[in-house]
């Protein structure tokens, strides 16, 4: 970027610019460039204009090139937008995303719930045009996912309402066609640049791509991965009448309704020992025992 000019061109083009990331070499944020670029043009312009009119103030008579450049960047420093905000830039401005892609981060979370993506419709398109066997069949309910592009909104002859909403995932775009009785349902969640969770019936009809008919449409959500209940107990070092209150206790609360694990620490290392229920002042019991030290949920 060093010794770039650009010469001709109006704010509104500098402005579309740092949004795509052409001006990160300057190392600061996009967010400080926009900022900050309206006041640097007009103090570079104001300059220009007046070593073009001979002006020259005292102060310029004092100062290097290098110190009146100091005055003319002065950047309004601002901390960065969210990856969500730059991305959706990039994509506004070049048609496409530069630095990453804002489901990278929930490629988990989709594949978990999700049956199909946008190259899997592909291959199963290819295999059905060349008579080959099809991991898909036509009128198959599948779970797609990935952030929506664009809404178009029609009403039919029985004026109904209908959609026609494009959705990206990670390998390209798929058409979801929305009915009235799906759209009314999941309306709030068809908004551009939110990423949603479809459960539909695959359309493959020849010579079209394929497409997803909606029976339900919400907000991709992240499942949160269920912590492994777990009492550790310590007895290292202990007597045995410790150790046989202790086996009591364990007994006592064995049973049907067990639903969390225990983990015995001894001289030879961490054992499992089973499950017992936890209820009330379960855990206080233990601590009774052993001490609180030496007692970990």
């Amino acid at each position: 970027m060093k010794g770039f000019k650009i010469n001709g061109v109006n704010k509104k083009c500098i402005e579309s610019l740092i949004k795509a990331g052409v001006f990160d070499e300057f190392e600061q944020t996009r967010r400080t460039l926009l900022e900050s670029y309206e006041q640097i043009i007009d103090t570079i312009q104001a300059s220009n204009k007046k070593a073009y009119n001979g002006q020259v103030s005292m102060f310029d008579l004092g100062e290097n090139k290098e110190e009146n450049d100091k005055h003319k960047y002065v950047f309004n420093v601002q901390d960065e937008y969210s990856d969500k905000v730059l991305l959706a830039m990039e994509k506004e401005m070049l048609g496409i995303y530069i630095s990453g892609h804002p489901l990278e981060k929930l490629k988990k979370a989709i594949l978990q719930q999700t049956n199909i993506d946008t190259m899997k419709m592909k291959e199963t398109a290819e295999a059905i045009e060349e008579g080959n066997k099809a991991e898909y069949k036509d009128g198959q309910i599948v779970k797609y996912a990935g952030i929506i592009t664009s809404v178009k909104k029609k009403y039919t002859k029985n004026n109904t309402i209908m959609a026609f909403v494009t959705i990206e995932d990670l390998y390209g775009q798929a058409e979801i066609i929305v009915f009235e009785s799906t759209y009314f349902k999941a309306q709030q969640y068809l908004i551009e640049e939110n990423v949603v969770l479809v459960t539909g019936r695959l359309s493959l009809r020849e010579e079209e791509e394929p497409k997803i008919v909606a029976i339900n449409i919400e907000e991709l959500k992240e499942k949160k991965e269920k912590k492994e209940n777990k009492l550790v107990l310590d007895i290292r070092n202990t007597d045995e009448e410790t150790k046989k209150r202790l086996r009591g206790a364990l007994r006592f609360f064995m049973g049907d309704r067990s639903n969390i694990k225990v983990e015995i620490i001894d001289e030879e290392g961490n054992k499992p020992c089973g499950a017992i229920f936890m209820i009330g002042n379960t855990l206080e019991q233990f601590e009774e025992i052993l001490g609180k030290d030496r007692v970990q949920v």
